[in-house]
């Protein structure tokens, strides 16, 4: 099967899957962020300064009244070069997000969008690296694909096997806090993989231009899962 086959499997049961946290759109909203490098708002003193960047995210939920932040799904990003993990001053400097990123409140509960099982996890310690990961392996439609859970806490890796079930709607993680999570505001970071390869416990959520057609085939939009666009508001 092919990327453009994963993707209409994703469609059609977009009704089916689970909320990946816990929000209720009659009463609830979430908001559009926008961390781009077109975003005047933000700057290098920002990144640099973890209290400024959480009081930015903080601010932007406060004032909208809004109970999540989403985006980023191929946005182009200059926060990346603050980290050597991302930059090592190379022509290739990696700042293309391949995932969405979900900002919200520390230990904010995140529930499995579909049936799968533990692949792997690990605790990706570098700074403004995912922190605590999961990957969860699922079968839909006969089409094998995996989800990864960036920035969770440390307590949801400890008593995880490889091979454990996690059922649809299983609250089997949690938002991790600015000291476990690679140095970030409290967010998770979701992305779909197709194509897994030898990884374990960890897979590039972020790439240069050069490698962008290839990963964008191989992580196609996690709002497929999702399903957040219809709700979001700039």
């Amino acid at each position: 099967m092919n990327q453009l086959s994963l993707n209409n499997i994703l469609f059609r049961n977009q009704k089916n899957f689970h909320s990946i946290v816990d929000i209720n759109f009659e009463f609830e909203k979430i908001i559009r962020l926008d961390l781009s490098k077109n975003n005047s708002h933000l700057n290098a003193s920002i990144y640099n300064h973890l209290p400024s960047f959480c009081d930015y995210i903080n601010n932007a939920l406060y004032q909208t009244k809004a109970k999540f932040g989403v985006g980023g799904y191929l946005e182009n990003r200059n926060l990346y070069s603050i980290s050597e993990h991302f930059n090592n001053n190379s022509s290739n400097e990696r700042t293309i997000h391949l995932g969405i990123d979900i900002w919200g409140k520390e230990n904010s509960p995140i529930f499995a969008p579909l049936v799968g099982k533990v692949h792997s996890f690990k605790n990706n310690n570098n700074f403004r690296d995912y922190g605590a990961t999961i990957i969860l392996q699922h079968q839909l439609e006969n089409y094998i694909f995996y989800t990864l859970y960036g920035h969770v806490s440390l307590k949801n890796i400890s008593n995880l096997s490889i091979g454990q079930l996690i059922t649809s709607g299983e609250s089997f993680a949690n938002f991790g806090n600015t000291n476990e999570n690679g140095k970030w505001p409290p967010h998770l970071h979701f992305q779909i993989i197709k194509d897994f390869g030898n990884f374990e416990g960890d897979y590039p959520g972020v790439c240069s231009l050069d490698e962008l057609d290839s990963y964008k085939r191989n992580c196609p939009d996690p709002d497929l899962i999702l399903h957040f666009n219809h709700h979001l508001k700039s």
